[in-house]
């Protein structure tokens, strides 16, 4: 999993080279009053923007999970939850592939425990209870949500995150992750040749994802003042950062 994370110091940039009309990816940033920058002799890209006083990051670039192959999309904001939200919505693909390599890792292998090198999307898998189908509802089919507590998990899918994730054009093989913790929400998906029409998939599910739990928690009380300064990630964010939690 961790060589997978690595891989891109020794793959050529060819994939990101395939990325068809970049100059409409930069048209469209700058009419949303984004800031968009290549990164990395053209392996990526970064798009800063806002929903309202909170920004967001965009990333695509080469992956940092071992689940995801070539490319990824990446997006990011810093919500100012309490530490102690832990959220995952996962495509059940995914979520069943983990679980095998869990499994055949840690049952069938040399190891006998789950450490702090193990990407967070995995250990969750065994840390957190499911929500069972009578709350995931229509969600049950394609995806799975764990996490440390209904009070926060079953709110923040009611309505529009719910419509968001249902009406996501997402591929049977298509890994996709959506997550908070330590008061940070950040999707990945595979994303082999961004377009606008994918940007604006992803950036609805997400701006959706922020006001939704920052909707809840501002209901249950576990919301603090997230920072509105536009610098929440180092200048070059592609793709060295390290995001475990």
């Amino acid at each position: 999993m961790l060589d997978g994370i690595k891989r891109w110091w020794s793959r050529p940039p060819t994939t990101a080279a395939a990325v068809s009309q970049p100059e409409d990816l930069a048209a469209w940033a700058a009419a949303r009053q984004c800031s968009f920058r290549p990164v990395r002799d053209s392996e990526g890209f970064v798009i800063d923007g806002r929903l309202g006083a909170l920004p967001w990051r965009l990333e695509w670039g080469p992956s940092q999970r071992g689940y995801i192959k070539g490319m990824e999309l990446r997006l990011r904001a810093e919500l100012g939850l309490s530490s102690d939200v832990h959220a995952l919505v996962l495509d059940r693909s995914l979520q069943e592939a983990m679980e095998h390599a869990v499994y055949e890792q840690f049952v069938e292998g040399v190891q006998t425990r789950i450490d702090d090198q193990t990407p967070p999307e995995m250990r969750w898998l065994v840390m957190f209870p499911k929500l069972g189908g009578d709350v995931m509802k229509s969600l049950r089919e394609r995806f799975t949500v764990l996490g440390s507590g209904e009070s926060f998990l079953q709110p923040w899918l009611e309505g529009s995150l719910t419509e968001a994730l249902e009406a996501m054009p997402v591929a049977a093989d298509q890994p996709m992750v959506l997550m908070i913790a330590r008061g940070r929400l950040t999707l990945r998906a595979a994303l082999a040749t961004p377009t606008v029409l994918d940007l604006q998939h992803w950036l609805r599910l997400f701006e959706t994802a922020m006001r939704e739990a920052r909707r809840v928690a501002s209901q249950i009380g576990d919301a603090s003042a997230p920072s509105t300064q536009p610098s929440l990630w180092t200048a070059s964010a592609l793709p060295s950062d390290d995001e475990r939690p």
